[in-house]
C-alpha cells in the first residue's frame, strides 16, 4: 500500500499524518487555527520520526485544497508543493467539503439501516453572517451539487429536499437550525479527521489522479475567507 503524507490545514482542526493505505501510522493535530503556520513543519517532522520512516520513502503527499481558511490553505498547499517538488513525489489535492461529507457518510452508514430514498450530505464551512461554503454529495460521496457560497434561507436546496433527506454537517451547519421545519432536514455533529482525507487520497492515488505542482492553487471559492475574522450571527 502507498505511504502518503496527509496535510489538512483548511479548517480549525489542522493535522498532519502518515498513512499506509487507509491506515494512519502516526499523526499530529492542532486545534487552533492561529497555530497552523508554526504547527505544520514541526508536526510533519514529528510524524515521520514517530513512524520511523524517512520522507524520501513516501509515495505521495495529499492536502485539503479548499475551501477554508485563506491562510490555512496557503500554509498547507505551499508545504505540500514544496515537499513534492523537493522529493519528486506526486501531489494529491482533495476538496475540503468532500472530506467533510465523507466523514458524515461514514457515520451515517455505520449507524443506520439503508433507507429509500437515501439521504444527501451537505457539508458547510462557516463564513460571515448567514453565509457558508457548501456542496451536496450522495451516499457514495459523488458530487451532486458543486461547491459554492450560499446565504442560508428557507428556500435553500428546496428541489433536493423535496426528493431526499439532507444531512448537514460541519461548523456552518448550526446555521440551518431554526431556519426551516422541513422534516427532511437533519444536522450531524460529525467532524472530519485526517483519516478521512487519507481514505480519499488513497482512492485518488489508485487512479493516479495527481496535480500539476507548478499550477495547483488553493480553491478559495471566494476572494478571501478566514474564520479568524468570522463573526457568527
Amino acid at each position: 500500500m502507498p505511504l502518503i503524507l496527509n496535510i489538512d490545514t483548511a479548517t480549525d482542526d489542522g493535522s498532519a499524518a502518515l498513512s499506509d493505505g487507509a491506515t494512519i501510522i502516526a499523526s499530529k493535530r492542532s486545534g487552533s487555527q492561529r497555530e497552523q503556520a508554526s504547527f505544520l513543519q514541526p508536526a510533519i517532522q514529528q510524524v515521520m520520526a514517530e513512524a520511523g520512516i524517512s520522507l524520501s520513502h513516501i509515495d505521495a503527499v495529499s492536502v485539503t485544497i479548499g475551501p477554508g481558511s485563506y491562510t490555512g490553505l496557503r500554509v498547507g498547499l505551499s508545504s505540500a508543493k514544496g515537499l513534492c517538488y523537493a522529493l519528486g513525489k506526486p501531489l494529491i489535492a482533495v476538496n475540503t467539503l468532500q472530506v467533510m461529507a465523507f466523514a458524515a457518510i461514514e457515520t451515517y452508514v455505520a449507524g443506520n439501516i439503508p433507507a429509500t430514498p437515501t439521504p444527501l450530505f451537505c457539508p458547510m464551512i462557516d463564513a460571515r453572517r448567514m453565509e457558508v461554503f457548501t456542496a451536496l454529495y450522495d451516499i457514495t460521496c459523488r458530487q451532486v451539487l458543486a461547491p459554492h457560497a450560499l446565504i442560508i434561507d428557507e428556500q435553500m436546496f428546496a428541489s433536493h429536499l423535496a426528493e431526499h433527506p439532507i444531512i448537514f454537517c460541519g461548523d456552518g451547519a448550526f446555521k440551518v437550525q431554526g431556519i426551516s421545519d422541513n422534516p427532511n432536514i437533519s444536522v450531524s455533529d460529525t467532524r472530519h479527521g485526517i483519516q478521512h482525507l487519507a481514505a480519499l487520497a488513497l482512492e485518488k492515488f489508485k487512479l493516479q489522479d495527481f496535480e500539476d505542482i507548478a499550477y495547483c492553487e488553493p480553491f478559495y471559492l471566494k476572494a478571501f475567507h478566514s474564520t479568524l475574522n468570522t463573526r457568527r450571527s
